[in-house]
């Protein structure tokens, strides 16, 4: 285990890749399976299942937030750039 942690490697640079995409197709998914499940909305609840469908909301709320988080991080990463040049 020593051979990861002896601090002679360096850290590989992060993957950037098109993360906004990313997370809209994410929240869309999520919601998807929100709007789908809503019509069997009385079957969850009669087996007690409701939270499928409240998980499903939830991913797609959060979700947006990282919209935000990542809008958040390509402005910074944009204006260290032009402040560095």
């Amino acid at each position: 285990m020593n051979r990861w942690t002896d601090g002679q490697r360096e850290a590989p640079e992060p993957l950037e890749g098109p993360v906004r995409g990313t997370v809209l197709v994410g929240i869309g998914v999520w919601l998807l399976l929100f709007l789908g499940q809503l019509p069997f909305y009385g079957w969850y609840e009669d087996h007690g299942h409701t939270w499928f469908i409240w998980t499903c909301a939830a991913g797609a709320g959060l979700g947006l937030l990282g919209l935000w988080y990542v809008r958040a991080r390509e402005r910074a990463i944009r204006r260290e750039a032009q402040d560095s040049a």
